[in-house]
């Protein structure tokens, strides 16, 4: 008889959760938040955590589309979120009302590394004028002598001497690239690139490396969905709080090391110019917490992702040596070998263009887009969005629309050409999203991109190490962006 009881207590226990559920949610639907887009019925404190497979998000969000339409609701623990399926919805909210959609949805992880003092992860009036003050001192000639243009090309005459010295070995990219996006940035944040060998540098890329990992492991998106609970947990998330003192420590000493030698009317770079404006407006937005975070923002956000890009594109074009060709050809035509690709370059070459951009259409780094926050309630076709709801906006819906990309699983440069050869524009093309929160980067990673796909191309052929035919361009997908599988390749020069 008594080993009845408890199993009669716990049907109890159920039946009365089950009760309390069904009455919540015909309670939740009748009170008026019935106005909320549809989906899945959530569970109280889990969400939808057990419905959505979380290994592989962005696949599962296509299939709600298909089921509720362009807007819909989940529940990533007890967090609303509101998802924009498709082209249509995402340009009414991010474009049309821009400032509506212009939140930063949140994400405990990274919060609570920059409390929100960066351009990334900051809302309102601080992040209006950290963003302005970002873009101004991104642009081409914002600091010191050389322009960006410049520095990405001497970088990547670096990159191009290691590369010879493969002599004509097998390699993985990884690192290379990995070390010569970073220098850019550094060169920009910092006044000038690290050697390949600095201990202070192979220490930060060891970092960003690191916290490429840690922001796989599922312990990040349980962070995620419960920060509270996890504050308390020891677990590969600790690591990240870790890494990102050791960043502050980095910035911070050559924050110091910059005021020593300051010269108010020729700033070298970001930070100079981020003391020289704390100096002019003595108010809070630009302090030394903000510039220390948006330089670490500008460094992790400017190297993992642009690096991530052009090693995919390395590897679409072993798969793809007729595409290789084409850009050689082109290549040769335009530049010719005698001087390095530049800017200006770009209108003249409509294949290369078009071959960037796929690229980036078809790798669709962050698919489901980096998420926002309403900044008000909004009336979004016959929904309301409660003030403070995260926004995925899907940009994966709007990059491979069929519509506007036939066969968007296929690559095919031809979705940015027309039949005269010459580049297309599209209205599609949302890789770095769109609105108010534009990657702030944008004009930085498309100069990275030609520029050094293009140097690279001038003076080497690609060789894969399998057949074309074996090279899998399925990506490795975590909770927020997209990665090729690890692989080797050779470089021969031309």
């Amino acid at each position: 008889h008594s080993a009845m009881e408890p199993l009669g207590a716990t049907t109890v226990f159920l039946v009365i959760c089950i009760s309390c559920l069904l009455f919540l949610s015909v309670w939740r639907k009748m009170s008026g938040s019935g106005k909320l887009p549809p989906g899945p019925i959530a569970f109280p404190i889990i969400g939808n955590m057990l419905q959505l497979n979380t290994k592989n998000l962005p696949q599962h969000i296509d299939e709600l589309s298909a089921t509720y339409g362009p807007i819909f609701t989940i529940y990533l623990g007890s967090e609303r979120i509101v998802v924009l399926y498709g082209y249509e919805i995402v340009k009414e909210a991010l474009i049309g009302l821009g400032d509506e959609f212009s939140g930063r949805g949140s994400m405990p992880i990274f919060e609570k590394s920059s409390k929100g003092r960066g351009i990334v992860f900051s809302n309102g009036e601080r992040w209006k004028q950290l963003r302005r003050f970002a873009l101004t001192n991104l642009r081409n000639f914002g600091m010191g002598k050389k322009s960006i243009e410049e520095r990405i090309q001497e970088e990547t005459r670096f990159l191009l001497e290691r590369l010879r010295n493969t002599h004509g070995r097998p390699f993985d990219p990884i690192l290379f690239l990995n070390h010569s996006v970073s220098n850019v940035i550094c060169s920009i944040v910092f006044g000038d690139r690290f050697d390949y060998e600095d201990k202070k540098f192979v220490t930060l890329i060891n970092l960003l490396d690191e916290d490429s990992k840690l922001q796989r492991s599922p312990w990040t998106a349980l962070y995620n969905f419960f920060p509270t609970l996890m504050d308390y947990i020891p677990g590969p998330h600790q690591g990240i709080f870790k890494n990102s003192l050791e960043f502050r420590k980095f910035v911070l000493e050559r924050v110091k090391m910059h005021k020593e030698s300051l010269d108010a009317n020729c700033p070298r770079d970001f930070i100079d110019a981020f003391l020289i404006k704390m100096e002019e407006v003595c108010e809070g937005k630009f302090n030394v917490e903000s510039m220390v975070n948006s330089t670490i923002e500008l460094f992790v956000a400017g190297t993992g992702t642009t690096s991530t890009t052009l090693r995919y594109g390395l590897l679409i074009l072993l798969k793809y040596p007729e595409i290789e060709e084409k850009v050689h050809e082109e290549i040769d035509h335009v530049i010719g070998q005698s001087r390095s690709p530049c800017m200006a370059d770009r209108s003249q070459m409509p294949y290369t263009d078009a071959v960037v951009h796929e690229i980036q259409r078809f790798i669709t780094l962050v698919p489901l887009g980096v998420p926002r926050a309403v900044t008000r309630d909004v009336n979004l076709k016959q929904y309301v969005i409660p003030k403070g709801t995260t926004i995925f906006p899907v940009l994966k819906s709007v990059l491979s629309d069929s519509r506007e990309f036939p066969n968007p699983d296929q690559f095919n440069p031809g979705h940015f050409l027309d039949e005269n050869g010459a580049f297309k524009k599209s209205d599609y093309f949302m890789p770095f999203s769109a609105g108010k929160r534009i990657c702030v980067g944008e004009g930085l990673a498309r100069m990275e991109l030609f520029l050094v796909l293009t140097m690279i191309l001038q003076n080497f052929t690609l060789k894969p190490v399998v057949d074309p035919k074996d090279i899998d361009l399925t990506p490795e997908s975590s909770f927020v962006s997209n990665a090729p599988k690890s692989f080797q390749l050779c470089v021969l020069p031309r």
